[in-house]
């Protein structure tokens, strides 16, 4: 039987080599806190990279009704005390040549420690299988639907490890910080996700500015540039907006896992700021925080927890 010490040193390196950004704030926490959450993390990696990976959708739609299945039989292995089957080829938790998958073997132990909901991964996969399948956004409700699929979820999975006096108040919080990220991510990712096929902007913003989000055979832009940086701006301070309802959340949490989100969230906000300040260069290229921005992000929320 593999140890779960093992499987969340597995996750760990997966954080740190496939999710920096939320990497820098989980340095903040306290070890048991850090570990159970990167399990989370890594299981919803593993979803979204079976959205973005290769194969037919209907290929990736199956592999998403899988893991599904998977998460079901963690979910029940958790509530038991059981260990859910570690090994075999049944997709509850082995690889299929008798090798346990250490993400579930991690995810397990850290939903039996912490009242992680894992039912919220079924959302993400929800999410997920939209992206697979084209789903396009007519209105703002709508594209707020998938948001809080595919990253409130996330925020309500790492409620459930931070810990919180008043969950009823703190989950629509940390819902909408999930979304603040994700509007972030759509506008950091927009001509990298149109060239990939994907538009999430919603069509009514799409209208009111005059834009279309063609692009050209260089895969460049086709709209006019001053109608580009006014609709990257007009979403990007909706974004603030939840930012702000989120960031609501940190009173609320213990000063680590307060540090933890206002690091997470202080990088997300940093990068939002950088697309603002210069949509065309968000428009031509992914924008990114460099190591050390993002790294004195982080010291100032953990000298903030400490006040």
């Amino acid at each position: 039987m593999t140890g779960a010490a093992e499987a969340y040193r597995h996750c760990e390196q997966v954080m740190r080599s496939r999710a920096r950004n939320f990497s820098y704030g989980l340095r903040l926490l306290p070890g048991p806190k850090r570990r159970a959450l990167s399990a989370v993390y890594a299981f919803a990696r593993r979803i979204d990279d079976i959205a973005d990976g290769v194969g037919t959708p209907h290929d990736r739609l199956a592999a998403l009704a899988a893991a599904r299945q998977t998460l079901e039989a963690a979910a029940r292995a958790a509530h038991d005390g059981g260990d859910g089957g570690d090994g075999g080829a049944d997709g509850h938790g082995g690889h299929g040549d008798g090798r346990p998958d250490l993400v579930l073997v991690a995810l397990r132990d850290a939903a039996r420690r912490y009242p992680v909901p894992l039912a919220a991964f079924a959302e993400l996969i929800d999410g997920c299988a939209a992206d697979v399948r084209g789903t396009s956004y007519a209105t703002l409700g709508e594209l707020v639907g998938y948001c809080r699929c595919v990253a409130g979820s996330v925020g309500r999975l790492s409620l459930g490890v931070f810990g919180t006096d008043d969950h009823e108040t703190a989950t629509p919080l940390a819902d909408a910080l999930g979304v603040a990220l994700q509007l972030t991510n759509i506008l950091r990712d927009l001509r990298e996700d149109r060239l990939s096929g994907r538009v999430y902007l919603p069509a009514e913003d799409l209208a009111r500015f005059g834009c279309t989000l063609d692009v050209d055979g260089h895969g460049r832009f086709t709209d006019p540039p001053d109608r580009l940086a006014a609709l990257v701006r007009f979403e990007a301070a909706r974004a603030r907006d939840w930012f702000a309802a989120g960031m609501r959340l940190l009173p609320m949490l213990d000063g680590r896992s307060a540090a933890c989100t206002a690091a997470m969230a202080g990088i997300y906000r940093r990068l939002l700021e950088r697309i603002v300040a210069d949509p065309d260069a968000a428009l031509t290229a992914r924008l990114s925080l460099p190591g050390w921005e993002k790294a004195a992000v982080a010291a100032r929320a953990l000298a903030g927890a400490a006040r």
